[in-house]
């Protein structure tokens, strides 16, 4: 695997705060900056991927869907707890 290098200017408080984490977590700087970068990028792609999905959606397929639920009491321990505010 190539690896890309490239110089990152982070504010002090910043670096630092990273910097402690990825002690707490047991990595190096650079891989809890390599994961955060990877998580910051999932949740924008998938964010983008459920967009396109929202768009290609049809309010009468989803009621479509629901209608052949059924009605049946949910099992035992499925039921939903009412909250008591």
């Amino acid at each position: 695997m190539t690896k890309a290098n490239y110089s990152l200017r982070l504010q002090p408080s910043l670096k630092a705060a990273a910097e402690r984490l990825a002690a707490a977590d047991g990595t190096s700087l650079n891989q809890f900056i390599n994961v955060a970068v990877a998580e910051k990028l999932s949740a924008l792609e998938t964010e983008a991927f459920f967009r396109a999905r929202a768009a290609d959606g049809s309010r009468d397929a989803f009621r479509a869907f629901l209608d052949g639920a059924g009605d049946e009491d949910p099992a035992t321990g499925d039921a939903l707890v009412k909250s008591p505010h």
